[in-house]
């Protein structure tokens, strides 16, 4: 079994889709049961990926679980699967929000049950093959593959402006996986292979040299369809339509998952394939990171709609990705890796707490709540950490990766004068108390002075249970973040010598230097 490890969690959630489609046709069907019959296979698929952790030991940077066989032999793409540090916490991610997103639409999805759950089980098949293909063709087609259902869901279940969202949504990924599709063929006729490990080790030996104008315009390739999909201001207007307009599943999903590919994208791809592009393009990457943070923030505390807030939100948390990515250390890599982890669980945590409210008072609107404590005690206090959380609170999950990621910006070389930037992106977080706490005690705090809100009925047994997994792991990974770090370590070390240069090369030399100097 663990041979086809790999492939057995990407037909799972297909083999469950398939399931569906059959038990429609059954006499007797009940649609009840689709649900039922999606939340399986969702809950098995989260059981078989949680395998990997037996396979991949701390501080290893090689690829376990790998699959490489012929696929299409005419032009030489292989069916190649792989997993390391770097994707392992992405893929487990992944098998856990789909069951979670799943038993989140409950009650929320009554029409079209047969084809909503179809669709969350072949986006769920499609985002674990993302993070685990290892020819650029194939994780090509699962990019896009991921795209399609997510579309839909947007644009049939969604709400009153679903259709601009959706088609809004699909324009702009598409475009930008259209360009990345073109630096994939270039990158074949270049190296004579669609396969990232071959093409990494042509590209290692120097037995084929890639010119400085080549690597630039696939860097910029790569980096434009990733950038769309992390969203990297100022290419993130599509994300606070696509999540506003989503059903609660499609944007715990799209928070959770799917804006992560867009940061994996470039960690494992423009970092791993063009070392130089990526320092010399660093200055501009981090600037965009640091004025997407300032700006999300910003643009978040003034939002009327909680789901709007919480969207404009991810704009920032990501930008804090980016600027860890770029900045070209162990910390800062590391922070940035742990702090897509936390993303997913906090933000993903929260676009469920919206979903429930919602489901209860039919808007979103800020000002028609208040005092919630009263009348929903279960919901207004696991609201309240999951909302610290996303500020940063110490002994939170989110305290973690953001301290790494400030830390490794400020002893960075890859600017002049980072202590500045660190401090700039620093302000984020202040942003992030300022808005998140405002917007609790407009919403939880304070006196009831709408009776609707008074009638409200507390979280029942399935919704407790929904947000308790994501509620243990803030805890865990904000006070025993070893075991997520000490399995990352090796693979984003990996990158990083790339990047840098292998120890007392020149480019190390120089930031053995600049962090001596760092401080102001």
């Amino acid at each position: 079994m663990s041979q086809h490890l790999l492939t057995i969690l990407i037909l799972l959630p297909v083999v469950g889709a398939l399931a569906l489609i059959g038990y429609s046709f059954a006499p007797g069907r009940r649609e009840e049961h689709y649900r039922w019959i999606a939340l399986l296979f969702a809950i098995a698929t989260f059981a078989v990926s949680l395998l990997l952790l037996r396979g991949t030991g701390s501080g290893i940077a090689e690829f376990h679980f790998e699959e490489n066989v012929s696929w299409i032999g005419n032009i030489g793409a292989r069916y190649h699967l792989g997993v390391d540090g770097i994707s392992l916490w992405l893929v487990l991610l992944t098998t856990l929000l789909v069951p979670i997103a799943i038993l989140s639409s409950w009650t929320a999805i009554a029409k079209r049950q047969l084809s909503y759950y179809v669709f969350m089980l072949v986006l769920a098949s499609a985002m674990v093959g993302v993070f685990v293909s290892l020819d650029l063709l194939l994780f090509y087609l699962f990019f896009e593959a991921s795209l399609i259902p997510m579309f839909l869901l947007i644009g049939i279940w969604g709400g009153e402006r679903r259709i601009y969202a959706a088609i809004k949504f699909f324009i702009y990924t598409a475009v930008g996986s259209l360009l990345m599709l073109v630096a994939i063929v270039a990158l074949y006729f270049i190296y004579g292979s669609f396969d990232y490990v071959t093409i990494l080790t042509a590209m290692q030996s120097g037995n084929v040299t890639l010119s400085s104008t080549a690597a630039f315009w696939l860097f910029l390739a790569f980096a434009f369809a990733f950038c769309i999909k992390v969203p990297l201001f100022p290419l993130h207007t599509w994300l606070p339509d696509a999540h506003t307009e989503a059903p609660t599943a499609g944007s715990v999903i799209l928070a959770g998952v799917l804006l992560k590919m867009g940061t994996y994208g470039l960690l494992r791809f423009n970092l791993g394939l063009f070392p130089e592009m990526a320092r010399k393009f660093a200055p501009v990457m981090i600037t965009l990171a640091v004025i997407g943070i300032i700006y999300g923030a910003l643009v978040a505390m003034v939002q009327p709609d909680v789901k709007r807030l919480v969207a404009y939100s991810s704009v920032s948390h990501m930008g804090f990705v980016v600027l860890g990515l770029f900045s070209f250390t162990e910390m800062g890599m590391q922070g940035a890796l742990y702090q897509m982890l936390n993303h997913g669980v906090s933000t993903g945590a929260l676009f469920l707490f919206v979903g429930m409210i919602y489901e209860r008072r039919h808007t979103r609107m800020i000002s028609e709540f208040g005092g919630l404590a009263s009348s929903m005690p279960w919901f207004s206090t696991l609201f309240v950490i999951a909302s610290l959380s996303s500020i940063g609170l110490p002994f939170l999950n989110g305290f973690v990766g953001e301290f790494l990621i400030m830390i490794g910006t400020w002893t960075s070389i890859a600017v002049r004068h980072a202590w500045i930037v660190t401090m700039l992106a620093g302000t984020g977080v202040i942003w992030a108390a300022v808005y998140m706490l405002w917007m609790l005690q407009r919403v939880v705090f304070g006196k009831l002075t709408n009776q609707k809100n008074a009638e409200l009925r507390d979280l029942n047994a399935r919704e407790i249970g929904i947000l308790i997994p994501l509620l243990v792991l803030m805890l865990l990974m904000g006070v025993f973040p070893r075991p997520f770090l000490d399995r990352s370590k090796g693979s984003i070390e990996a990158v990083r010598n790339r990047v840098v240069g292998q120890p007392g090369g020149s480019y190390a030399a120089v930031e053995k230097r600049e962090t001596r100097s760092s401080a102001p």
